[in-house]
Order: C-alpha cells, then sequence, then structure tokens
C-alpha cells in the first residue's frame, strides 16, 4: 500500500502549480467581485490541454485519470478559486454526463465548444419542490415525433445566466423509472432564464423555466430508469467539488500558518500559544484525513467513477472539515479574516455552498449508513 504520488503524478502537480502561480494568481479572487467569468483563463486551460482531461480522446479530451484531474484541481482552486470553476466544467461536471451518454453526433456539435473554454454547460436538477429528495422531479418530458417537449422549472442552476447547455434532469412518465435527461441548447423555443440572482459566496444562479420547450429528440441522453446512469457520472461531479473544497480549506490552512508566524502578541508570536497550536494541528489532521479518503475515491475509479460509498464519504467529511478550517483559519486572523481585504471570509462562505450543493453531508450520511447495514433506507412518509 503507497501513499505516496507517482514521479509522473509528481511532475503533473508541480506544472499545474507553477502555471496556476504564473496564469491566474494576479486576478484571482477579483473575479467574483466584478460578478464576471473567466473567460480569458479558461481558454489558458483549454490550450494547456487541461479542458477534458477526463474525457476520452475519441471525444476530443485527454483520456486522463480522475486521480490526476484532482491533482491539477487542487493546485489551480489554492491559486484561483474562479478559474478551477472553468476546469470543473470541462472535467467533472455535466460533461461527462454528455460525454458518458450522449450521441456521437450530439457529442462532435457540442463538445468543441466546451473543450476549447468558448461555452459553459451545467446540470439542471434541483426544482422549488425537489431537492435532496431527486426522485420528486416535476420537469416533465414527452417525445412528439422527431421533437421532445419538455414543460417544468429548475433552481439554483450553477452558471446559470453563462451557460450554453444544460443537461436537464426529466421524467418521460409519471413513474421514477422513467427519470432520464435531455441536453437543452440555450436558444431552444420555449426556454427562458429567470433573473440573475446570487448566492452569499457571490456565485450567480437563475431558474430555467420551460414552457412547451422544443428540443430535437437526438438531444436525449438518458430516455428511461436513468437515476443510476445519472448519478453514476455526478459521482464525479461531487469529486470536483470536493477537490475544490479541499483546495481551498488548504490555501486558508497555508494563509492561517504564515500569518501565526508573522503576527505577535503580547511580545510573541501568536504561533507560540497553546490555543494556536491546537488549532493548527486539528485543522492538519482534517486536510490529511481528507486527502486520503479522495484520493482513494478517484483513485479506485481510475478513469471510470468513482463508488457511490466512497464518494459519499470523501464528500461528506471533507465538505464538513473544509468550512471547520476555513472558520478556525478566520478566528487565526481576527479582524483581518473577517475583512473583505483578504481572501479568507470569502473562503469561509464558498466553502460552506458546497455543503448544500451536490449532495448534503446529511444524505451523504444516509447513504454510509445503508452500506453499513446492508439495508435500503427510505426517506418517505410511510
Amino acid at each position: 500500500m503507497d501513499f505516496n504520488l507517482t514521479e509522473e503524478q509528481k511532475e503533473i502537480q508541480k506544472w499545474a502549480k507553477n502555471l496556476a502561480k504564473e496564469k491566474f494568481s494576479d486576478k484571482a479572487y477579483t473575479w467574483v467581485r466584478k460578478n464576471e467569468i473567466p473567460w480569458e483563463n479558461a481558454r489558458i486551460l483549454a490550450e494547456q490541454g487541461l479542458m477534458g482531461m477526463t474525457i476520452a480522446e475519441e471525444d476530443g479530451g485527454q483520456g486522463m485519470s480522475l486521480i490526476e484531474a484532482i491533482i491539477v484541481m487542487e493546485e489551480i482552486a489554492k491559486v484561483c478559486p474562479s478559474t478551477a470553476d472553468m476546469f470543473q466544467v470541462g472535467n467533472f461536471g455535466a460533461i461527462r454526463q454528455l460525454a458518458a451518454y450522449g450521441s456521437k453526433e450530439l457529442k462532435e456539435r457540442t463538445l468543441p465548444g466546451i473543450l476549447n473554454g468558448e461555452k459553459l454547460i451545467s446540470v439542471a436538477m434541483s426544482e422549488p419542490n425537489a431537492g435532496s429528495a431527486t426522485t420528486d422531479l416535476q420537469t416533465k418530458a414527452k417525445i412528439v415525433g422527431d421533437k421532445v417537449i419538455i414543460n417544468g422549472s429548475k433552481v439554483f442552476n450553477t452558471h446559470g445566466p453563462h451557460n450554453s447547455y444544460y443537461v436537464v434532469w426529466v421524467r418521460f412518465g409519471e413513474s421514477v423509472k422513467t427519470s432520464g435527461a435531455i441536453l437543452v441548447e440555450r436558444d431552444s423555443p420555449g426556454f427562458t432564464l429567470g433573473k440573475t440572482e446570487t448566492h452569499m459566496s457571490g456565485e450567480e444562479h437563475s431558474a430555467l423555466f420551460f414552457e412547451d420547450c422544443e428540443v430535437p429528440v437526438e438531444n436525449i441522453l438518458v430516455p428511461e430508469d436513468g437515476f443510476r446512469k445519472l448519478f453514476t457520472m455526478f459521482n464525479i461531479e461531487r469529486m470536483g467539488n470536493t477537490a475544490r473544497s479541499l483546495a481551498l480549506a488548504q490555501a486558508a490552512f497555508d494563509m492561517a500558518v504564515e500569518h501565526a508566524k508573522e503576527r505577535e502578541q503580547f511580545g510573541r508570536s501568536i504561533a507560540e500559544f497553546q490555543g494556536i497550536q491546537w488549532k493548527v494541528a486539528d485543522m492538519k489532521m482534517k486536510l490529511d484525513a481528507g486527502r486520503l479518503l479522495l484520493y482513494r475515491a478517484a483513485t479506485n475509479a481510475d478513469k471510470g467513477a468513482p463508488s457511490p460509498l466512497e464518494a459519499s464519504m470523501a464528500k461528506a467529511y471533507i465538505n464538513t472539515s473544509a468550512f471547520e478550517v476555513a472558520h478556525e483559519a478566520v478566528q487565526i486572523f481576527g479582524g483581518y479574516g473577517y475583512s473583505t481585504d483578504y481572501p479568507l471570509e470569502y473562503i469561509f462562505r464558498r466553502v460552506r455552498g458546497w455543503m448544500i450543493a451536490g449532495g448534503t453531508p446529511e444524505m451523504l450520511k444516509n447513504k454510509i449508513a445503508e452500506d453499513v447495514f446492508g439495508m435500503r433506507f427510505s426517506q418517505r412518509k410511510k
């Protein structure tokens, strides 16, 4: 059992770290303040072959493993969270559902723009009355000739105002087994965006409305009984969420350690106080434990998807621990950590969001418990 990166992986890590520092550090943390998408950085990622690292070569990607993409994600996210969001789009998010289940013609038409860093894609899952209860989807689709007609709405869509494509989870009938997914393009007839809103992290999102929205039947990704297939790929999206959460917590930790060594109170460095030492020790243990869980899930997945259990354990633990680490980092910085002149307050707000997006720790713990007991625990009222 070897817990070290291979020499090749260390080279990838070093290269990604240098690239992030050279290309992305100057404007880091400015994008969200200006409500801007870092398109120029997305194009740099594409030029460097980093958009589509995990996508098969025949689809225009690099065909690399999940663990290699996570290593790169960590280095980018530690420097510039907004650029890491672009890397997420090209490797971990809805693009994986499109690449796995789209037809050859559909992929040839849509993937190049995403892999070139020119277009965005996201999953449209959540609805006003279907958040964690994804099986309660009310957005309906029916096939009429060579068209699919969609009616319903979605909320909290990542990069909603800026996406070109949406992987929309729907029901083709009344039962859960009729659930599937369709790729909806931004200019589709009957599709409109709600007003642009922002999360407390500053990220923009918008509601999506489908009123007899028409898309070609060729845009169907999963026609029925789709939850097993869709969540298989969605676990990869969760790994991107988890890697960014861990990376931002690591960045907060690194900042706090340096500050503790430099900041003096009562005539000595605050690093000399046991209260700070214990905080830092707890933070370090949480980061290392989380990284082991994440790397195990990614390594075991190799080029495929991580197991639901290992993905759940990694995300639940890291999302919670990252928030705790960021919280303690703010405390170590004191008033400076609470100031918007420093990035810590943004990291604190951002990692909190990942405890909601992509599956809450509470729902993931339900999954873990089901595996432990070997039983299915329905959350529905009986």
